[in-house]
């Protein structure tokens, strides 16, 4: 296992993370339909992982309706101390108006919740799992610091949150002395590289630590879909478009995926893991799986070395149109010919 550094903190994690939101469901819509897998299954999935040397297990009050936290903290009751444990809070989990986002009560209450239902006295990472437009982000640092302070969490970050967002929220911890944002959690993938604009500069200069989610765009880039149709009738991709990808363009990528494969003679998942892994300020890829057979293929990703032309291929397969201020900016040429990063 490769370990890297969890942006400004002393802590380290592993480049793989173990994601739970397959895990348990039920007859929770959507949850149902992303793995409801049982707690046997579950926890087959995180002694694996932990074997393997993954210290990290990401999970959300909401996955599997608040199931995947149980079943989680079931798995770790007797190596809860291998474990960096993440989880995360905002939407919305009861029918009260203040049973959402990220006031002070319910930031309070939502870990609490999530203490109970993991089985531990703290989390090591807690997020918010989206932005909250309406409550001030004062009084959301504040919770949340106060919860740092009381050692019910040891970290904080934040997931699907824009550039001016995290920006915002790092100067405001600043200017009170509040506890700082460590990590964003962000979607990237070879069909989804929207946050290389703005997020990725941004926690690269800041030192926030990013944990990628669904490397693999919701399976698309499995190996499994292609203009041809899909070998696997029963993935969730066939029913849900989750997350978006213009699938004229992706097929393009997953055309190149095959070459890079063939070459590398690995699987398609495990090359387009290996290039979300290879791009600089990425710290860890969150990997959901519902098979051991899946974790066994995404594991052996870390023993991919993409060549300079392959990385080459896919980045120019892959490479979203250039936005404004940002195509304007590469006008400059200030570096002198032949420097480099």
């Amino acid at each position: 296992m490769q370990y890297a550094q969890l942006g400004r903190t002393g802590l380290y994690v592993s480049r793989l993370t173990l994601g739970a939101m397959t895990f348990g469901g039920g007859d929770v819509a959507p949850w149902n339909a992303v793995g409801n897998l049982s707690a046997a299954e579950s926890a087959a999935l995180v002694h694996q992982a932990l074997d393997a040397g993954i210290n990290v297990v990401d999970t959300a009050n909401v996955y599997g309706g608040g199931e995947s936290e149980e079943l989680v903290g079931r798995a770790l009751a007797s190596r809860r101390d291998e474990v960096v444990l993440a989880t995360k809070l905002h939407p919305r989990v009861g029918p009260g108006p203040n049973d959402v986002g990220q006031s002070r009560r319910h930031v309070t209450r939502a870990i609490e919740d999530s203490l109970r239902r993991l089985g531990t006295d703290h989390v090591d990472l807690l997020q918010l799992h989206n932005f909250d437009a309406l409550t001030p982000m004062e009084e959301t640092l504040r919770a949340l610091d106060d919860a740092v302070r009381a050692g019910k969490v040891l970290y904080i970050g934040v997931s699907n949150w824009a550039a001016w967002q995290l920006q915002k929220g790092l100067g405001l911890s600043t200017l009170h002395g509040l506890e700082r944002f460590a990590t964003l959690q962000a979607y990237y993938s070879l069909a989804g590289r929207d946050l290389e604009r703005e997020i990725l500069p941004l926690v690269r200069d800041a030192g926030v630590g990013l944990l990628t989610w669904s490397p693999l765009a919701g399976g698309f880039l499995s190996g499994k879909f292609g203009r041809e149709g899909t070998t696997d009738t029963g993935s969730r991709r066939t029913t849900t478009d989750f997350p978006p990808v213009d699938r004229e363009a992706a097929y393009d990528i997953i055309d190149v995926l095959r070459v890079v494969a063939e070459q590398q003679e690995r699987s398609v998942a495990q090359v387009a893991l290996a290039w979300v892994l290879a791009q600089r300020g990425v710290t860890s890829v969150i990997t959901g799986v519902r098979r051991p057979d899946q974790l066994t293929d995404n594991l052996g990703a870390l023993d991919v070395v993409l060549t300079p032309d392959q990385l080459r291929a896919l980045d120019q397969i892959s490479a979203p149109p250039p936005a404004y201020p940002g195509w304007i900016q590469s006008t400059e040429g200030r570096r002198p010919a032949g420097a480099i990063d």
